[in-house]
């Protein structure tokens, strides 16, 4: 049986119990510090109540330690980890592989996406070196996943939803080249969401204050099978800055399209355990996404640029058929908008504006104050679905863990046993005098309802047997009853609960697949160093973050090329190409490009 996790993100803690509660597998948090999302920091006690509900349904909880530390800050990371393990931590994400050096408690590790984990030979490597897990870089496609697969062991875990990084994860220096801030520090200042000046050899502006590094979210919902057949069995949702009513959304939406896959494939299983049940339907339209892309899933998708605006447009609703001062009209419509909605829309120029609905009259939609720049032909979309916001707001899932019950006579008196889904028992017993009841048959079903009410519990009944006769028993001596029994199943299910630790590392020694690293390596501490010189390494550069290289250095690669998207490929004959060198300028920095078009890739150079 092969065990599907779905796992999502954990802001804070209602965060992560709502990702619990709408189905996710696993969650994964920050702790005190040095997590990748700085702002994202959490205590480790709620991250210990976090780990506690988790497991309950078997969840999982990882924590993100996955920055590079600086040599004065391992002590402190040592002491992160140890406090995690005593949390009830299931695993550490971690990018630096000094940590590997240190006296880490036995928590078995996953690397992260930072690591830049793109081929066989790397994967394998950190295989060998002791990993349980890696995080896929996104811009992977499927036959490359299948590579991977077929030459490792390990477990793959992949994006399939929230925002993407435009260039090779971990291996973005453009934040730090341009304000002092490092993606591998956890303080990106996104400078990929910025307005960029694209400018020829001669400098002539060829594209004036547009995003230029700027993607849609990604969106792989219709490629979970395809996933699952290359070998992934972890998909993960981004989001570990959104917000509760994205997480309850996100979630339940994928656990939705997992639980179909599952129930056609008989090998197949979700990670852990009970089944959930919601009150709403789960569109991820709904809450923040600035459009939808598979990231090369599928091969180059050109239509993963999002040049015009880095924002949540949110989904469509129409075209504009006629406007005047506070109000319009959609070809499609006004049914569903609602007062209190947030529309926005682009103007002629292709600036994004927004707009609040006051009410709607027929199919007319009257805004809160006129939308200058609003004209027929528009595309209107909402990028806040008030009703959807306020159902999201209140108790919108039920997770339950089936249960069997059994009440049965004995010499003694009676007992209640239960066995649980996952086939953990408990028994409780209860002596009564036996006292034939006036009305066998009132007395059985009055006995069924009671021992049926599990509605404050994890559990839902699953099958009730009765091996008695006909007793009177008081309401309240079974409800009792029934609590305790509860009481010790959850208590048993704890006892019972696997905790997996971290193996020792497969036979052989791991070699580096490369001897001369780099600052792309991100070594930023002497115990990274000493790893790595362990494993093969015969000269090591410091971190960007160390040592900034200066000029001439590759702050930034990414598959995603200006000139094709702009149609200057060179593979569409010279009438196409442009004056070169281009460069991207933004306040007042400007950085070369540089085109790989054997290997399609481009790259920002320092």
């Amino acid at each position: 049986m092969t065990a599907l996790e779905l796992l999502s993100p954990a802001r804070d803690l209602a965060c992560g119990k709502a990702a619990i509660d709408h189905g996710a597998d696993a969650v994964y948090i920050g702790g005190p510090a040095f997590g990748a999302r700085a702002s994202a920091g959490n205590p480790m006690g709620d991250v210990e109540a976090l780990a506690s509900h988790a497991h309950r349904y078997r969840a999982k909880v990882y924590l993100t330690l996955n920055t590079i530390l600086f040599d004065d800050e391992l002590d402190l990371a040592r002491a992160i980890a140890r406090q995690a393990w005593d949390a009830g931590v299931d695993a550490l994400i971690i990018q630096d592989v000094g940590l590997l050096e240190l006296d880490l408690p036995p928590l078995p590790l996953i690397a992260s996406t930072q690591m830049h984990n793109a081929d066989p030979a790397r994967v394998a490597f950190l295989e060998k070196a002791g990993f349980s897990r890696v995080i896929l870089e996104r811009g992977l496609s499927l036959p490359e996943i299948r590579l991977i697969r077929e030459g490792t062991s390990i477990e793959l875990e992949a994006f399939v939803h929230g925002a993407v990084c435009v260039c090779f994860s971990g291996q973005c220096y453009l934040s730090a080249a341009l304000g002092g801030r490092s993606a591998n520090r956890g303080t990106c200042g996104q400078p990929c969401r910025l307005p960029w000046n694209l400018l020829d050899a001669r400098g002539r502006v060829l594209q004036e204050n547009r995003h230029l590094l700027s993607l849609k979210d990604l969106d792989r919902s219709a490629g979970l099978a395809g996933l699952i057949d290359a070998g992934v069995t972890a998909f993960k949702i981004e989001g570990r800055l959104k917000d509760v009513s994205y997480v309850k959304n996100i979630t339940a939406f994928y656990r939705t399209l997992l639980d179909g896959i599952i129930a056609e494939r008989p090998g197949l299983a979700p990670a852990s355990s009970g089944s959930t049940v919601f009150s709403f339907s789960p569109d991820p339209r709904k809450t923040y996404n600035r459009g939808a892309t598979d990231f090369f899933l599928h091969g180059r998708d050109d239509g993963m640029w999002s040049p015009d605006t880095p924002k949540a447009t949110g989904e469509e609703l129409g075209s504009v058929l006629a406007c005047g001062p506070g109000w319009f009209t959609l070809d499609r419509g006004a049914d569903g908008v609602s007062p209190g909605d947030g529309l926005c829309f682009f103007t002629p120029s292709r600036e994004l504006r927004g707009m609040q609905v006051v009410k709607t009259s027929g199919s007319r939609v009257v805004l809160h104050e006129p939308a200058e720049g609003l004209e027929p032909g528009a595309k209107v979309f909402r990028n806040r679905d008030h009703r959807f916001l306020k159902t999201l707001s209140g108790q919108t899932a039920e997770r339950r863990i089936g249960l069997h019950l059994a009440f049965l006579e004995t010499e003694e008196g009676f007992v209640l046993q239960g066995r649980d889904e996952d086939g953990v028992t408990a028994e409780v017993f209860f002596e009564e005098d036996r006292v034939p009841a006036q009305k066998p048959g009132t007395a059985l079903d009055s006995l069924k309802k009671q021992l049926s009410k599990l509605g404050e519990s994890i559990f839902s009944l699953a099958s009730l047997k009765l091996d008695t006769k006909p007793y009177f028993f008081r309401a309240s001596e079974l409800n009792q009853l029934r609590r305790d029994l509860i009481t010790v199943l959850e208590d048993n299910r704890r006892l019972a609960r696997p905790r997996a630790l971290r193996q020792p590392a497969p036979g052989g020694q791991a070699l580096l697949p490369g001897a001369d690293l780099d600052e792309r390596a991100n070594v930023s501490n002497r115990a990274a160093a000493a790893f790595y010189r362990k494993h093969g390494a015969a000269s090591i550069k410091p971190a960007f973050e160390l040592k900034n290289p200066g000029a001439g250095a590759q702050v930034m690669v990414t598959k995603h090329c200006l000139r094709r998207v702009l149609g200057a490929c060179p593979r569409g004959g010279p009438e196409t190409l442009l004056e070169e060198p281009l460069f991207i300028e933004h306040g007042g920095k400007r950085f070369r490009l540089a085109f790989d078009c054997a290997a399609c890739l481009m790259k920002i150079i320092l």
